[in-house]
């Protein structure tokens, strides 16, 4: 990571900085205390919300049966908080290398709110997967297409974290409402989401200023690479959702078959697009995206 010229800050920033600053410590709570953990969890009923289920839409949905949904509703589950903890694992590693460095001089105050409420976020998640599921599912993370220059650096970084945050937050502001879940479902999710709203806030400010800046930085080749290379981001997020490790602990017949049925399936676009609705249109209304074009990877 290189040196990089001052944010351009606005008054609105420092105001937006300053106030959820405010809420993070008005807001603040333990939760290693908040969290009562039951023994187990009832395994006859659903884990996630059934409309956020990969094969929600499908004719697989259809002829799954009951049974065999709810406890591919318990896999997803485990399954999508595994990327929680994998995702806030390398956001922190980005964020804790930028604070108080060159650059990150003002919004460097909130950081440490984030990484704080992010590693509580961390360790919740993980205590969940481990005392429910017995494990942490596995992920693997893309690939930048080259060496970025660190304006374009310090942006994908922000971006992807933003992004990840978004997407998240669409299933925990569901999850936290249906009240068909458990108690411990909905109060994971309802929490995250609390917190998440004041991050992605925050990180629409910061990714708005970055993106200023890298654009007075390098040319506008380098500009519609990266928009390439985020569009691509946010397929492989999607896509990270269908994993085959869960469709077999779901018990499911040729569970790679199913995900590459599932990925090519039409019916599930208008899903995606649903869970992806306000990051892209954030993308859109502030230039990072000329248009709402997703690649096929």
């Amino acid at each position: 990571m290189g040196v990089t010229a001052p944010l351009p800050v606005t008054d609105r920033f420092m105001e937006v900085l300053s106030r959820l600053s405010e809420r993070s410590v008005e807001d603040y709570y333990n939760p290693y205390q908040t969290f009562r953990w039951p023994e187990t969890l009832e395994e006859n009923r659903f884990w996630m919300t059934p409309e956020l289920l990969t094969v929600y839409g499908t004719e697989h949905y259809d002829t799954l049966g009951e049974e065999t949904l709810q406890c591919l509703s318990k896999w997803e589950s485990i399954n999508f908080y595994s990327l929680n903890v994998h995702g806030i694992r390398e956001l922190l590693i980005e964020v804790v290398g930028r604070i108080h460095m060159p650059g990150f001089e003002v919004p460097s105050d909130f950081f440490h709110h984030f990484i704080g409420e992010e590693n509580e976020h961390m360790w919740f998640f993980s205590e969940f997967c481990r005392r429910y599921g017995h494990k942490i599912y596995g992920s693997t993370a893309m690939r930048a297409d080259a060496a970025w220059e660190p304006e374009v650096e310090n942006f994908l970084v922000f971006t992807r974290i933003l992004f990840f945050e978004e997407l998240v937050d669409h299933y925990n502001s569901r999850m936290a409402k249906d009240d068909s879940l458990c108690h411990t479902i909905r109060e994971v999710n309802r929490i995250h989401h609390q917190d998440e709203s004041r991050h992605i806030a925050f990180g629409r400010e910061l990714v708005s200023l970055l993106h200023q800046r890298m654009c007075q930085a390098v040319s506008a080749e380098r500009v519609r690479e990266v928009e390439a290379y985020l569009k691509r981001y946010v397929v492989y997020s999607i896509n990270s959702l269908y994993n085959p490790h869960v469709y077999k602990d779901a018990g499911i017949a040729d569970p790679l078959g199913l995900r590459n049925a599932l990925i090519a399936d039409e019916s599930r676009r208008a899903h995606e697009r649903k869970a992806v609705r306000k990051p892209l249109a954030f993308f859109l209304k502030t230039g990072i995206f000329s248009d709402d074009t997703l690649p096929v990877l």
